[in-house]
């Protein structure tokens, strides 16, 4: 098993930043990729940023491209996700999520952090 700590977050003024962080744990194993998710009540969680443990560059949805910036720390199985000039429409509830060596996709998730930004 997998566990996901996710920190950081809050709310925050149109324009503002705020940073996410996680770390996953649990019994050994490899990490293939960990992202950041999101989800508004009423629609699907959607992928917001990934990152590889391989080298390849990040992955970005292009609603927040050139705004979010995701990052890794390998030694210790974590990311961080670094969000400026957020809109509106950016609040959510942000998940932190794993993909180990061998899955098939993102099976772990943590347990989401909301971030709320006003006009």
């Amino acid at each position: 098993q997998v566990q996901l700590v996710e920190s950081g977050g809050g709310s925050v003024q149109a324009g503002g930043s705020l940073r996410l962080s996680c770390t996953a744990s649990g019994r050994p194993f490899s990490v293939h990729a960990m992202a950041w998710f999101r989800q508004v009540p009423g629609k699907e969680r959607e992928i917001v940023a990934s990152i590889r443990w391989g080298g390849v560059l990040p992955y970005y949805d292009d609603s927040v491209k050139g705004r979010f910036t995701i990052s890794r720390d390998s030694r210790f199985n974590k990311i961080s996700l670094q969000m400026s000039s957020l809109k509106k429409e950016d609040t959510a509830v942000y998940y932190c999520a794993a993909n180990r060596v061998g899955d098939s996709g993102y099976k772990y998730f943590g347990q989401g952090t909301k971030d709320t930004v006003s006009s």
